[in-house]
């Protein structure tokens, strides 16, 4: 069996569930439980399982998986990445390519894309969010990388920005009006899959696997509960109604805590 997928009418609401900044009198009251954080202006949702030990302090696991923990860490950069995007609404992609032979060096990449945005922040008149990653050309000609901006900006003055070589920018979707929310999370899932790519090696160590504006992140609001029914019921009547997609992984697939992660067709712009 694959993942599961649920309606979430297949989910029974539990009424036991607290906000997590009264979750230590539930940690006091009960050794185990479900905290979930949401994302309203992403639309998104994930939680685990969490075993509290005696003192109050999350209970520790065995020994660290090298390969395991490189790879929870690219699904937490791609998470947090997708989350930024689809709640700022990143639904233009920008690529920026280099003339010549090309750019070799990630640290002088990430210099040249500094200057670029804080040029386009100038034109703009002033901070934008976005989100950036680079990608080995497939040709050896070197890195150039992958945006996403949520305002239109002409080709002209990106190309002025840049000033390396190259620059495209696109629409997700091809037209304006269309579902902001779903083309962001085009864009971010997009964007997402370069996360990772060769990082770790040579003089790529330590670097940061993509790049967003200050300022923009989105804000979460914790629940905990008994169970994932629980945390989710609260999380639904936070966003004023039901979830599009829930996710729990097969048991007998995931060699992990139970976890579980839902999505909202449409964000809430007001919730904090």
């Amino acid at each position: 069996m694959g993942s599961e997928r649920l309606p979430f009418a297949a989910l029974v609401p539990y009424p036991t569930v607290s906000r997590l900044d009264t979750a230590t009198k539930l940690v006091r009251e009960r050794r185990d439980l479900w905290v979930l954080k949401l994302y309203p202006t992403a639309g998104e949702a994930g939680g685990s399982f969490r075993w509290i030990a005696r003192d109050g302090t999350r209970a520790r696991g065995r020994s660290p998986d090298v390969e395991r923990a490189r790879q929870e860490a690219e699904r937490r950069a791609r998470g947090k990445l997708r989350r930024y995007a689809t709640a700022n609404g990143l639904n233009r992609l920008v690529t920026c390519t280099y003339r010549g032979e090309g750019c070799h060096d990630p640290r002088q990449v990430r210099t040249d894309v500094g200057l670029f945005f804080r040029r386009l922040r100038a034109s703009a008149g002033g901070a934008f969010p976005y989100a950036w990653v680079p990608e080995w050309h497939k040709s050896g000609h070197g890195l150039h990388i992958h945006a996403g901006v949520g305002n239109y900006m002409p080709k002209r003055v990106l190309e002025g920005a840049w000033g390396q070589g190259f620059v495209d920018i696109r629409l997700v979707g091809g037209r304006e009006g269309a579902d902001v929310l779903q083309e962001a999370r085009v864009a971010a899932a997009y964007l997402a899959k370069y996360v990772g790519k060769d990082v770790g090696a040579g003089v790529e160590r330590g670097l940061h696997r993509y790049e967003v504006a200050q300022g923009f992140q989105p804000a979460a609001v914790e629940f905990a509960g008994v169970s994932a029914e629980a945390v989710l019921a609260a999380a639904t009547e936070h966003m004023g109604g039901e979830p599009e997609l829930v996710w729990r992984p097969d048991e007998d697939e995931w060699d992990g805590p139970p976890v579980v992660w839902a999505r909202w067709a449409r964000a809430r712009r007001d919730a904090s």
